[in-house]
């Protein structure tokens, strides 16, 4: 067992008291995402942030979060379309926080109320900025409606001080950003009137801004603080330009400090003092009232200069005087990251104390509980997790990449789920205790052939160069795992294929997609997003003459609310258990088929969408056995029936925004150049990406004219006839198309190499400025002889990728490889096998 198993166990498990932070903004405040990762303000400043060790390393975090690129358009874009509920909800359910005190005295663009953040964490509580009150009471002017006088002033602000120490845990004062912390506690009342005055010549707003009405300020706080055990928070060290560094130094508090009268208060220096650590440590090592905080230092600096900050805070102060802070501001992001990396600082700080013999363990586990909890608890006097969270809210951010759950000690079981080239869903299941001790970094062994099965076969098919000889590991991607909602005991998490752990198997179809990603983003700084309708068949066993049967779960007609009535239990359950896994349900109905229903999924960047599929078909079918029915994704259940699709919704975005849809430039069809040039090349090899998105022979028994399934080589605007539908949703200007439908994508298809393959034809429509044909506005069942039939059969698409060189050249040669030695098989099988297809609804 690890050495220092029991201290890292005790950072894992520890809910944190986040002593300091401020109000969450609105997504469409004004307040820049890129202040998130520094203090620099005003466009230039901020420009360079991408540049800075905290901008690269934290944006890597915020994606890996939220399963996105790791690209600053992916995760706003990520944010703009999951809203503001569903990222705070996520990022505050993975930091772990228990109780935030909020300083909502920083005036922020389309600030959310203090209130509002009760949503996400069972205790918040306020923080009184006191220079921000003064300012308050000056606006509103005098009470006799005369002109201000200091007496007027001291007794309106110590009055509201008092009437609001029952409401808030603390006061917190900004005197640093404005006079400096060299604070006389001994102004005169000539003094601090002639800086009133000053204040108030200055104009409306009221900024305070002089020193001596500063320092009255400060010390009126401080009294009535003193008269109600209420603690004060200083900003010290670093902030934006507005602060002057010089004058922040905490070592200026000498005369505060020095104050008999306030010998009793308790100050808390804020930011670890940086870079004014050591003058910090010092101050709370001989004076009794001094508290430390290392928010801000934690996650602005880099690793090593946290690690650096936080132990010379710990040089001479106690352990019970330093206490953590996220100084979280306008983004959940920056909560998130300063819990994740105030953890892993604290671990290193502590462990490296033990290793030079400093602390013991036992020394180290109890300094956590201080420093994270115990210490804020007992200074500000609170009481934590007075409430639950609302349970709708956590139901959006279930799935966190969280070392050990509240539930941990009930798991047993962690399914690794893998999608192989044949779109079959597999999973390897090991016991939770070996999972966290071995396979969460090593993986588990899986055969080469794995990628080689078929539809009939659970062995590898010629041609695939892939054999029982030979192994790679199935790596568990930690973002992925989630509580299973209908196996409460039990894990699941997504896999990715590698030679060794770090090392990515070229074969891994998640790899694949990530790696054409990549090439769109960096070639054109696109990323493409997608959302998948979800087509499934409920079918119940029946026996007829002593044999086996399953038939549709019943016969009503499309879009029938008795249909729904009917099945009403399943779809609640499922759509419940897809939002404890994070995933949107969109919309839901009956579709045309006997049993027949539709599930419209959310939209996100297409590597996630990839997930949420695999995980939604989990679901599906696991609530349906549940129910006593089986629930099938096979395109062509009873060829005289209606067909199951998983249509694709396609669009691009650029830093953000969906530039698919035409912006103010001249355009034909409703959207841009980019999205025409990519949604051409997404036509133009629509052939051979059917190879992807329609894998097995059963496939074309669904993609027939007159289907609705798409089955000529042609585009159309609002054409269900056509295989690539340009979309106008509500919301949406007239005329205007936000995304392309491609409908010949089914419950076969492994959604990553099929989401891959539409990345390298639309890659193919960038590179060479294809241009569309003019969009078929009728059926095209009409037009028959004059427009080409997409391939009838696997066999014809086959021929069609054959010729494909670019499908080649960017999914890869070696994963093509198997992947045609898979299709031939799957052809040869069910051509001598007539009726196996009706098998088939145990595996799709």
């Amino acid at each position: 067992m690890e050495k220092f198993a029991q201290l890292r166990e005790a950072i894992e498990r520890v809910e944190l008291v986040d002593a300091h932070a401020h109000n969450i903004v609105a997504l469409d405040s004004g307040v820049h995402f890129l202040s998130c990762f520094s203090e620099a303000t005003g466009e230039e400043a901020l420009s360079h942030v991408p540049h800075t060790i905290n901008f690269k390393r934290s944006l890597r975090e915020i994606s890996e979060l939220y399963g996105t690129e790791s690209s600053l358009p992916a995760v706003e874009e990520f944010r703009r379309s999951s809203g503001l509920e569903v990222i705070t909800a996520t990022c505050f359910k993975a930091a772990r926080i228990s109780t935030l005190l909020i300083d909502d005295g920083f005036e922020l663009d389309k600030k959310q109320e203090i209130k509002w953040h009760e949503k996400f964490v069972p205790c918040v509580r306020r923080i009184l900025r006191i220079e921000r009150l003064a300012e308050q009471l000056l606006d509103e002017g005098s009470p006799s409606g005369t002109t201000w006088t200091l007496d007027a002033f001291t007794e309106k602000f110590v009055q509201k001080l008092k009437s609001l120490s029952g409401e808030v845990v603390g006061y917190k004062s900004i005197a640093a950003y404005r006079s400096g912390l060299d604070i006389d506690t001994k102004v005169t009342v000539e003094q601090a009137e002639k800086g009133l005055y000053d204040v108030l010549g200055a104009g409306s707003p009221v900024r305070i801004a002089n020193k001596n009405f500063i320092d009255y300020v400060f010390t009126c706080a401080l009294e009535v603080a003193l008269c109600f055990d209420l603690p004060i928070q200083i900003h010290t060290g670093f902030g934006d330009k507005d602060l002057d560094l010089r004058l922040s130094n905490p070592l200026h508090l000498r005369d505060v400090l020095g104050d008999k009268r306030f010998s009793k208060s308790r100050l808390v220096l804020l930011h670890a003092s940086y870079p004014f650590t050591k003058e910090a440590s010092y101050l709370a090592s001989v004076y009794p009232q001094v508290y430390l905080d290392f928010g801000l230092a934690i996650p602005k600096l880099s690793f090593h200069g946290m690690i650096s900050s936080v132990k010379e805070l710990m040089d001479l102060a106690s352990t019970r005087k330093v206490m953590f802070s996220t100084d979280g501001c306008a983004f959940p992001e920056a909560f998130y990251l300063g819990a994740k990396k105030a953890r892993e600082v604290v671990f290193s700080v502590l462990r490296d104390a033990c290793i030079a013999g400093d602390l013991s363990i036992q020394d180290a586990v109890a300094a956590v509980k201080d420093i994270f909890a115990d210490n804020a608890k007992e200074f500000y006097k609170i009481k934590v997790a007075e409430k639950p969270i609302k349970s709708e809210v956590l139901a959006f951010a279930s799935n966190l990449p969280t070392e050990i759950s509240a539930s941990d000690e009930d798991l047993v079981l962690v399914r690794i789920i893998w999608v192989d080239a044949s779109g079959q869903q597999r999973c390897r299941v090991v016991p939770r205790k070996r999972f966290h001790d071995v396979v969460k970094k090593n993986g588990v062994g899986l055969a080469c052939a794995c990628m080689g099965m078929t539809s009939a076969v659970d062995g590898p098919a010629v041609g695939t160069n892939l054999s029982g000889v030979g192994e790679v590991r199935l790596i568990p991607d930690m973002l992925t795992k989630y509580t299973i909602p209908w196996a409460k005991q039990q894990e699941m998490v997504l896999g990715d294929m590698h030679l060794t752990p770090g090392e990515a198997w070229e074969y891994c179809p998640r790899e694949a997609l990530r790696r054409v990603s990549k090439l769109l983003r960096d070639e054109f700084n696109l990323v493409m997003n997608a959302g998948f309708e979800n087509e499934f068949v409920l079918l119940r066993n029946i026996a007829r003459e002593e044999k086996e049967e399953w038939v549709p779960f019943d016969t009503k007609p499309y879009c029938s609310t008795s249909a729904f009535d009917a099945v009403f239990p399943i779809l609640q359950e499922v759509t419940s258990s897809l939002q404890s896994l994070n995933i949107t349900v969109e919309q839901l109905h009956a579709e045309a088929g006997n049993g027949q229903f539709e599930m419209a999924l959310g939209y996100t960047v297409c590597t996630k969408a990839a997930d949420n599929l695999v995980f939604t078909r989990e679901t599906i079918k696991a609530v349906a056995r549940k129910h006593g029915l089986l629930a099938t994704f096979l395109p062509k259940y009873a060829l005289d029936d209606i067909g199951s699709g998983s249509h694709v919704h396609i669009s691009l975005s650029e830093n953000g925004e969906n530039v698919f849809m035409a912006r103010g430039e001249s355009t034909e069809h409703g959207m841009s150049n980019v999205g025409e040039e990519f949604m051409a090349g997404v036509l133009t090899h629509l052939p051979s990406i059917l190879v992807f998105t329609a894998p097995i022979p059963n496939s074309y028994d669904r993609i027939q004219p007159n289907t609705w399934s798409g089955a000529y080589l042609c585009w159309g605007k609002e054409n269900r006839e056509a295989p690539l539908r340009t979309a106008c949703p509500p919301g949406v200007p007239n005329g205007a198309v936000s995304n392309f439908e491609i409908k010949v994508c089914d419950g076969c298809a492994n959604p990553y190499l099929a989401l891959a393959s539409i990345i390298v034809a639309g890659l193919d429509g960038l590179r060479r400025h294809l241009k569309l044909p003019k969009p078929v506005d009728q059926n095209p069942d009409n037009l028959k002889e004059e427009i080409q039939r997409l391939p009838k059969c696997l066999s014809e698409s086959l021929e069609a990728l054959e010729k494909d060189t670019l499908m080649r050249d960017l999914i890869g040669e070696k994963l093509l490889t198997a992947i045609k030695g898979v299709r031939k098989a799957e052809i040869k099988y069910h051509a001598e096998n007539k009726d196996a297809y009706k098998k088939l609804i145990h595996r799709y």
